[in-house]
This record gives C-alpha cells, structure tokens and sequence, in this order.
C-alpha cells in the first residue's frame, strides 16, 4: 500500500548561474536534511528520501525563482504505482544565485509488496522562456519485513517537528528519533522487551564516553518494555547535546530479547565552534 508520496523543497543560498537547468548531487538521505544513506535498501514502513540541487533556475524581476516538480514511482515491471500531478512553486532568492536544493519522499506502506522500485522525479523552470525541464530516476529496494530500526529523524525540538541537519554549533541540543519495527510480543501482557543503546564515537573511532571496568564501551541506553498491543512501531528518542565541536559517528543499536534479533544504524554529526 502507498500511504504517502510527497515532494519538498526549501530555500539554498547556494551561488549558480542561470541558464541550462542541472539536477545534480542526488543522493538518497536520512529523511529531511539528513545525512547520506549508506544505501536504498528499506523497510517497509520506512520513508525514501531523496536530496538533490536544482541550478540554472532563472529569477525574475521580484527576486523570485518559478519551478514545477512532479515524480512518480514504477516497479520492477515498469508498472506506474503511483504519479503526482505536476506542482508549481514559487521560492524567493534573498540570498542571491540560481540554485536551491530539492527534496523528493516516498513514504512507504507498511505492506507495501517487497521488490525493486524507480522514483522519478522531473524539474520545470516556469520562469524560462523555454520552459525548460530535466528529470532523474533514483533506484530504490523494498527489504521483507524483518526487525529492525526505521524513520530515523534528528530534530532540534523533543516533538521532533523542527527537523535538523546533522550538522550543528557546540551549545545546541539534537534529538535523536526513529523506531524499532517488526518485533515479536510475550508474556501474557503481550508486552515487547526492546533494548536500545546510542554509542557516539570521536574522529578516532574511540567511544565519547570511555569503557567500563570489563573494557565494553559505554553508551547511553533506553528501553521500551510497555507497548500497547495496536503499536506496530516502537519509538525511540535519545537525547543529544552538543557539548563540543568535533566530528562524531552515532551508532544507534536495537535488541529485540524476546526474537532474539538485533538491528543496527549509525550516521555521522559534525559540531563546530560558535565563534
């Protein structure tokens, strides 16, 4: 089942000249303005982002750069699942240039059919005499459904609704948010038993936080034991102040005791200095 599938876009202060339109640095992130996936490879209930830079927009003479985005996404028999209708927008260019970044997202059904799929994705520049479009196609795999981690979502508030780059200023505070998935139930509460650590580790690959008496790194741990037997996902939220600058790995952890399964995430934040 397709639940959502949705285009984004906000506002780049990025240089460009205007002139042939150029859809370049695509890449699949960790949802909105997260960092680079590793990979494709989802689960369902799981959202495919896609970050991309449109350059060469034209800007009329408001200040403003006029565009259409449209996508649509096909399965391994070239079958179309599902086609937006084309949408036009307006974004104003204080910052100067022709360029702005794009944001495309499939939010995936959580029995949405295993396989392989193409999101497409096309571009217009309305503000062109020529109307000039480009489009790319994105590759993506829909996983079976196994345990593991999804929706993985760093915000600078604790509701998760400001969402935040995983680049931030000492001093500042992310929340770290995602949820375990496809875990099994026991006991006659029908209760889970998910145990989940966040490990932050420096440039060196050494845990921020030291070992313990036995030499096992130290991370920062968290539980969900009660779950209401309708929650077919179990979130998470790890707090994580950015106390100093520096570039760090998260490596985020979910046992599930009762399957006896385990899932494992990581993606890297860089802090710089205020000053």
């Amino acid at each position: 089942m397709w639940t959502t599938i949705a285009l984004a876009m906000t506002l780049a202060g990025t240089p460009g000249e205007s002139g042939e339109l150029r859809l370049s640095n695509i890449r699949p992130t960790h949802g909105l303005l997260g960092s680079e996936r590793p990979d494709s490879r989802l689960l369902p209930g799981d959202v495919f982002f896609v970050t991309f830079d449109i350059d060469g927009l034209k800007v009329d003479d408001s200040g403003t750069m006029l565009y259409t985005m449209s996508m649509e996404v096909r399965n391994a028999s070239n079958k179309i699942e599902y086609k937006s209708e084309p949408q036009d927008l307006d974004m104003p260019a204080p910052l100067g240039g022709h360029s702005l970044p794009g944001f495309a997202h499939v939010d995936l059904g959580r029995d949405m059919a295993p396989g392989d799929y193409t999101l497409k994705v096309t571009v217009t520049d309305r503000g062109a005499k020529s109307k000039e479009s480009k489009y790319f196609e994105k590759k993506f795999e829909v996983l079976p459904p196994t345990f593991g981690m999804i929706r993985l979502n760093i915000a600078y508030d604790k509701d998760g609704q400001v969402p935040a780059a995983h680049i931030g200023v000492a001093g500042q505070s992310f929340y770290v948010n995602f949820n375990a998935v496809n875990f099994e139930r026991g006991g006659d509460s029908k209760d889970p038993n998910i145990q989940f650590e966040m490990l932050v580790l420096d440039e060196r690959g050494n845990p921020t936080l030291g070992k313990d008496k036995l030499g096992k790194d130290k991370p920062i741990a968290g539980s969900i034991v009660e779950l209401p037997r309708e929650f077919s996902f179990a979130p998470m939220q790890f707090w994580l102040p950015l106390n100093r600058a520096g570039k760090f790995t998260v490596k985020l952890k979910a046992a599930d005791v009762i399957g006896k399964k385990t899932a494992e995430l990581s993606f890297p934040i860089t802090v710089y200095d205020s000053k």
